[in-house]
């Protein structure tokens, strides 16, 4: 083992070093044609067309990760397979967080389940707010390099694009962060939005770099949001250890088998035609949106979304959901208290969506 995986793992509650975790009846490699291991129905439920349901999935299924890993450009040992990313930032923050000791650093305005995994852990917070600058809400990483090595912090979440924000990290910035927090923290880079992006995924850092891990998704541009198929990325090492203190089998059957068909390569190649039509909508609704009564400012997104500020949101919001249009109030966020997050729909939805917003100068 590595110096460096060595050090990550160092990083893991002393608590929790030499934990096995619950051996579920799945865990053991052993086959038989008679599964009397785990107290299952002997029928299947007169419900299930397919009769699989009786019996208990596979906790990580090898074809699942398998695609996965093709999809991704890793090995399926430096995958973990959850209930969507919140489970893994939550095993991250279990894992690696002693209550009151060892710090979560933050970036608001962001994707709050950070904060909220931190506040269930009892793990202290640290933050460093976005500055609002030209090109759009960016991270300070000097600022979040010299807190998380003042004040010890365990876990820096990066997300990147940045989640309401649009705006992304350069590959040197997280390579800066890790580096100079190597052997204190692990950064863990939120990439659920990165196939609206350009830029290249973190997972090419890996190697070079062992306490940096990425947190994946299905549910964004692969539209399977209820599946809830989420997946961590990092060195076997450190998901083997994530592994033990995951629940018992996180992926139900029919989740994983609607991944694995989700990926095979005809369906991606639909999907990437897709996401090219939400980042050329992005393109569009992104002007329009300027020339919109009310709009102060449109950020630029890397995701499939846009962070808008109204001289009155309220009234923005309100003649949205007027016509029948539900965007995402962002006002009680740290510096967004006039922004409304609109997520890209189809060309047809976001029409109504300028529409919506232009008859208010009409009606005013």
């Amino acid at each position: 083992m590595s110096e460096g995986i060595q050090a990550v793992l160092d990083l893991l509650r002393p608590d929790l070093q030499s934990f096995a975790g619950y051996s579920s009846a799945r865990s053991s490699a052993v086959q038989g044609s008679v599964w009397l291991n785990a107290n299952e129905s002997a029928w299947p439920n007169p419900a299930d067309a397919k009769g699989s349901s009786r019996r208990y999935p596979d906790p990580q299924p090898p074809a699942l990760l398998r695609a996965l890993a093709d999809v991704y450009g890793v090995q399926p040992a430096q995958l973990l397979v959850g209930r969507g990313s919140d489970e893994a930032i939550d095993l991250l923050v279990r894992a690696f967080c002693r209550p009151g000791t060892d710090p979560v650093l933050v970036t608001p305005p962001v994707f709050g389940m950070y904060a909220v995994c931190a506040r269930l852990q009892g793990a202290p917070l640290l933050e460093i707010p976005l500055l609002d600058a030209p090109a759009g809400l960016q991270v300070d990483i000097d600022a979040v390099i010299d807190l998380a090595r003042d004040q010890r912090a365990r876990l820096v979440f990066l997300c990147s694009p940045s989640n309401p924000a649009g705006s992304e990290i350069a590959t040197g910035d997280i390579v800066r962060t890790a580096q100079a927090l190597q052997g204190q923290a692990i950064v863990v880079v939120d990439e659920a939005y990165i196939e609206y992006s350009s830029q290249a995924s973190a997972t090419a850092l890996l190697a070079a770099h062992p306490n940096i891990a990425v947190l994946r998704t299905l549910s964004k541009a692969h539209a399977l949001a209820a599946a809830r198929i989420g997946t961590l990325i990092a060195a076997p090492e450190l998901i083997a250890v994530l592994r033990r203190c995951q629940a018992p089998y996180p992926v139900p059957q029919p989740c994983a088998e609607l991944a694995v068909a989700a990926l095979q390569p005809a369906v991606l190649a639909k999907t990437r035609d897709r996401i090219a039509g939400v980042v050329s909508e992005r393109e569009r609704l992104f002007h329009a949106l300027q020339a919109a009564p009310g709009v102060r400012r449109v950020y630029r997104s890397a995701g499939n979304y846009l962070l808008v500020r109204f001289d009155d949101a309220q009234a923005a919001f309100d003649a949205l959901l007027a016509a029948d249009i539900v965007v995402r109030d962002q006002r009680a966020a740290p510096q967004l208290g006039d922004a409304l997050r609109i997520s890209i729909g189809s060309p047809e939805e976001n029409q109504r969506v300028l529409a919506a917003l232009s008859a208010r100068r009409a009606a005013a």
